[in-house]
Order: C-alpha cells, then sequence, then structure tokens
C-alpha cells in the first residue's frame, strides 16, 4: 500500500478536526486519497457527489488502490434504488441525483457525512440542483467541500457551496448581502454587472480560511516545466470577409444559407464558431466553411507523441476525428455523449501509451482524470470557462507526470479568440489571488 504524502495526510488531520470544511488544493494533489483517509478514519456512512466522469475513473480506482478495506457502491440512473438499499460505507453518484434524492429521502437513512467533489457545480443558488441539495445538507453532520478553481468566475461563486457546507456562518444566509459587500455594480454598455471589489479576495479568505486548507502543487511535488504559448493564425481571405460581414451587419450569406445573429452575444458565439471552422443556422445546422483549422490541430497532433485537444463544438469533434482516422492516428474521445464506463477506457488507453490523442469537450474531461502521458494540451478553440480551462489543462499537468507540458492556444488574429484568452487570464488571475492568499492563512496557521 502506497503511503501518503505529507500534505495528504495533513490535509486527512484537518478533515477530522473540521466537522464542516473547505479543500480548495490544486487539481493533481490527491485530495481524493486524503478524505478516504480520513473517512476510513471516522467510519462513517457517505454519500459523495462527483461528477459523472470520474465516479469510477476517480473515486471507484482510489478506493481500490487505497482504502480498499472501504465497501462502496456506484449510483447511475439506471441503478440508483440498489445502490443506496445496500449497506455499503460509500455510495457514490453524480450531481444531479441530488433530484432524485430530494423525492426519495428515506434512502440517506443512517448517512452522515457528505462529501461534495468540485463544489462549483453548486455555485448557481437558483438551479435546480442546488436548491435540492440545500433541501438535505441538514441530514449530514460532517460535510466537505472539494475543488481547486473555488472562484473561477466571480468572487460571488462560492457563496452557495458555503452556505451547503456551514449554512451561512461565514458569508452569511444572504446571497444579496455578500454580494453587496464584496462587488460593485457596472453598467457594461448592454447591461449593469457585478463586478469584484479590489479587496473580495482578502475578505472572503479571512472568513472561510478556518476551516480551508490548501495546497499548491509545486509545495508538494517537484514538477517538471510547462509552458504556455498562443498560436497566432491568420485567417484565410475569404472567411476574414465573412467575418467582418457578419461582424458589422449582424448576417452573413454562405452560399447555402443565411446565418442571422440576433444580439451581442449571439454574434460573439456566431464569430467564435466561424473561426473554428464551420457555423450554424438558425435551424442548428452545421454550415462548413473552412478545414485550415482543423489541418493545423492536427499538424500539432502529429509532431506529438500524446496530446490532449480540447474542442468547444460537436463540428470540431467531427472534423477532427475523421482526419485522425484518414491520417491513421489511433485516437479517443471524452464528451457529453461518451458512457461513463467508456470514459474510463479511454484514459486507460491513453496512460497506457496506446493512443496518440484524445479529443475532449473539457466540461466532460475536466476533473479528475488523470492522463500524464499526454505532454500537450492544444486548444483547437477558446473556452469563457476559466474553470474548465484550468481543470482541463491539469489532466496531464499532476501526480505522475514525469516530462516538460506545454499548453497550445490557438487564436486567430483580428478576432474575437486572442480577446476570450485575455478574459480568461483576467479570470484566473482573481482566482488565483484567493488561492494565494488561502494558501498564505495555512502557512501562518
Amino acid at each position: 500500500m502506497l503511503k501518503p504524502f505529507e500534505h495528504q495526510s495533513v490535509t486527512t488531520d484537518h478533515i477530522l478536526k473540521h466537522p464542516r470544511c473547505l479543500i480548495t488544493s490544486d487539481p493533481g494533489t490527491g485530495k481524493t486519497r486524503s478524505v478516504l483517509d480520513a473517512l476510513l478514519n471516522r467510519g462513517s456512512r457517505v454519500l459523495v457527489l462527483a461528477p459523472l466522469s470520474i465516479l469510477e475513473a476517480s473515486w471507484a480506482d482510489d478506493i481500490a488502490k487505497f482504502t480498499p478495506q472501504i465497501t462502496y457502491a456506484v449510483a447511475y440512473a439506471k441503478n440508483r434504488e440498489q445502490a443506496f438499499s445496500g449497506d455499503e460505507q460509500i455510495v457514490i453518484t453524480n450531481h444531479d441525483a441530488v433530484k432524485w434524492l430530494l423525492k426519495n429521502k428515506e434512502v440517506l437513512a443512517g448517512f452522515d457525512t457528505l462529501v461534495i467533489d468540485e463544489f462549483t457545480a453548486f455555485k448557481n443558488k437558483d438551479s435546480q440542483r442546488s436548491k435540492a441539495l440545500k433541501s438535505l445538507t441538514d441530514q449530514f453532520d460532517y460535510r466537505i467541500a472539494m475543488s481547486g478553481t473555488p472562484n473561477s468566475n466571480t468572487i460571488l461563486d462560492i457563496w452557495h457551496p458555503m452556505l451547503l457546507v456551514d449554512d451561512g456562518e461565514r458569508l452569511g444566509h444572504r446571497f444579496f448581502s455578500f454580494r453587496g459587500s464584496v462587488c460593485t455594480s457596472r453598467f457594461n454598455g448592454f447591461a449593469n454587472e457585478w463586478v469584484d471589489k479590489d479587496d473580495a479576495e482578502l475578505s472572503v479568505a479571512a472568513a472561510i480560511g478556518d476551516i480551508n486548507i490548501r495546497y499548491q502543487l509545486e509545495e508538494c511535488l517537484t514538477m517538471p516545466e510547462q509552458s504556455t504559448s498562443t498560436l497566432q493564425v491568420q485567417l484565410p481571405p475569404k472567411i476574414m470577409k465573412q467575418y467582418k460581414q457578419l461582424s458589422e451587419d449582424n448576417v452573413l450569406y454562405t452560399g447555402t444559407a443565411t446565418i442571422n445573429a440576433v444580439h451581442a452575444g449571439a454574434k460573439v458565439k456566431k464569430l467564435l464558431q466561424l473561426c473554428t471552422g464551420a457555423i450554424y443556422d438558425e435551424h442548428g445546422v452545421v454550415q462548413s466553411v473552412h478545414p485550415e483549422r482543423y489541418e493545423l490541430v492536427m499538424q500539432l497532433v502529429s509532431e506529438r507523441k500524446h496530446s490532449l485537444v480540447a474542442f468547444n463544438w460537436k463540428h470540431e469533434k467531427k472534423h477532427l476525428t475523421a482526419m485522425a482516422d484518414a491520417m491513421g492516428i489511433k485516437y479517443g474521445v471524452i464528451d457529453g455523449d461518451t458512457p461513463a464506463h467508456h470514459r474510463k477506457d479511454v484514459v486507460d488507453r491513453m496512460q497506457a501509451g496506446q493512443l496518440q490523442v484524445v479529443f475532449c469537450h473539457p466540461q466532460s474531461a475536466g476533473h479528475g482524470l488523470t492522463m500524464t502521458k499526454a505532454t500537450a494540451v492544444i486548444w483547437a478553440s477558446p473556452t469563457y470557462n476559466a474553470e474548465h480551462y484550468q481543470q482541463f489543462n491539469r489532466r496531464i499537468y499532476r501526480a505522475g507526470q514525469t516530462q516538460r507540458t506545454e499548453i497550445i492556444q490557438i487564436a486567430a488574429r483580428d478576432t474575437w479568440e486572442p480577446d476570450v484568452y485575455e478574459k480568461l487570464a483576467g479570470k484566473l488571475k482573481r482566482m488565483d489571488e484567493l488561492l494565494d492568499i488561502l494558501n498564505k492563512l495555512k502557512q501562518a496557521a
């Protein structure tokens, strides 16, 4: 049995000392192992809520590897009643299962511990699953919430997860009061938006620091160097002309269909689609425009032994996999259409060196999965979601990585794509500020 790292043992002690706690250590630091060791020590009956993609690939595998004496069941939609009817110490299920649990509260009898893996899934206080979980938390004496990206978009992201953990003791019971204390209202040209105050991270970190523990990956492990670069490309003249037309007129005629962008948000979305090689008409039908982006991505893939490629649109997956087939490149796919057991198979095959590339939607492959055989992440198109960006990049930059890694961002010049990456960098900076403060509080304790 592998012994835990020192930081994992300290995290386990923190969990045992705090009935309600947060773990905001970096992705790849082994948070799951720390939780399992604490659960083994405490002897509780536990409900684990986690992303669908890692129920088996992370939780079930880690139990078998580190705490095989713990019994567990994995509950999917098709077997929930059976999974909860047994006497296993841990039942692992996905975030959206809370809506079913709210209707079937009796299955939680005997459970005293709640573990929320990737608690940002419950950051929206008004979502159905957030409301459902808030109605269930009173049943759990012990609550553990985990995420390496706690405020990926705004400091407001952390309010509802904290409410689930401590019932409002630290950040308050009322969202609008919290928002007024950490944000200011600003008109952005279209509507009022709430912007984090300069001291928002400091005040929140001070409030939650007593029950939070955080470790940076680099202070736990000696990690090989990682580089990030943006590959600037030029759109073909014809496509650039179409881009400018859609940008100025809100309408584009491709020769086979008319594309309408009815408001500013829709226009940006359509423009970003156009950069990636295709665009959707008002009926959701893809209008193929140009293959240059796919050819560039596959050139980068062919030059590397093992890579992950992040795509955001279905047409990207379609064209990239078709090119991989034509080039004889072995690949796997992880997105919303990939069954959970197949995701694990794709990860295992990548780790065994059997795949040269895995094409991934970052939302589906951004949490818990370890693919350290790969040494490059290639962003075929940008994402606005800082959590998806940070988490997906960490699939290759985590414990077990022995080689230098690289993040390659593709962006077309004179388009919205460089701006998206710039806004992303701003979000990541604010998140890093909160995490740095939390780390300093841990060191000073």
